[in-house]
């Protein structure tokens, strides 16, 4: 059976990430290595600003007769 679900590991050390490694090859799983592509941090921050605005409630909805005219297109 197939799963739909992604895990994300990010190991400390080089021996923690080659034996994670060696452990998902074992197991003939399928995987990928982002090799320090890591996110802006000034991107992030405002991402978290976002999600706890979200939280709050501080939301603006738009009916989607209106997009175009809140989109200013």
């Amino acid at each position: 059976m197939k799963t739909e679900n992604t895990f994300i590991i990010h190991p400390e050390t080089k021996e923690q990430e080659n034996a994670l490694k060696a452990f998902i090859k074992a197991l003939k799983m399928k995987f990928e290595i982002s090799e320090g592509k890591n996110y802006d941090s000034e991107f992030v921050a405002k991402v978290e600003e976002s999600r706890h605005q979200a939280y709050d409630g501080k939301t603006t909805k738009v009916d989607k007769d209106d997009l175009k005219e809140f989109l200013g297109l």
